[in-house]
């Protein structure tokens, strides 16, 4: 299957300075960017065409009832009060290992997840890693596949540093941002998520419209509205 190449001239590494903002303000800037992640020699990488924001205790002026770091610092959401840049990898249902980019400062938790997006290099080893996705559209189609296809494992990954590229048990991973915001960003609430915190109350999911690789969207339980 042939590979549509990522837009290197449109893309810079990410820095801390970049993603030092409130997630719901970083959010956008990293749609189009790509995470390449390369794992026991496989490189995957995904051009981000969906993504959420979270904010944890004390961050921003509203309280995110849907967040991991909700209630404070734990064992689990550690690394979302760490440095900017690094990707906390945490565990869905107990199968999927899902990304996202920890943003603001040191001791500030947040961070945004990697809900969807567009292999655009090594999609021989995304399907290797994922051989009941049906098309290549599919491959990063959702936070678990995008974390599945791009080969990042919690827990061994969490906390890897997608700026420095900082190796950690046996993977490395590089943020690209585009120099550019992409256009044609759509808003709206988070996929999902129960509660006050999936209405429209939060519209904390980002998205390019019409991409095909965006995920469907569902509503969380007691989120909808009546």
């Amino acid at each position: 299957m042939p590979e549509r190449a990522a837009p290197v001239s449109a893309l810079v590494k990410a820095t801390r300075e970049d993603l030092d903002g409130l997630p719901v303000e970083v959010a956008p800037i990293l749609l189009g960017g790509v995470l390449r992640v390369r794992v026991d020699g496989a490189t995957v990488a995904v051009r981000i065409t969906e993504v959420e924001a979270y904010h944890g205790r004390g961050t921003g002026a509203v309280p995110d009832p849907g967040s991991h770091a909700r209630m404070g610092p734990t064992a689990r959401n550690a690394t979302m009060w760490g440095e900017a840049g690094r990707l906390y990898v945490y565990l869905s249902h107990g199968i999927h290992s899902c990304v996202n980019v920890v943003c603001g400062p040191v001791g500030t938790a947040g961070g945004v997840l990697l809900r969807a997006g567009e292999v655009v290099e090594g999609a021989d080893a995304a399907f290797a890693r994922r051989p009941s996705a049906r098309s290549a559209r599919d491959l990063a189609r959702g936070p678990g596949r995008l974390g599945d296809a791009v080969g990042l494992r919690h827990a061994v990954h969490d906390g890897i540093d997608a700026v420095a590229g900082a190796p950690r048990a046996g993977a490395v991973a590089h943020l690209l941002l585009r120099e550019t915001p992409v256009a044609g960003v759509r808003t709206g609430p988070r996929v999902g998520v129960a509660g006050a915190a999936g209405t429209d109350a939060f519209p904390w999911r980002f998205w390019i419209d019409g991409d095909p690789t965006v995920s469907p969207f569902r509503w969380g339980r007691g989120a909808a509205p009546a």
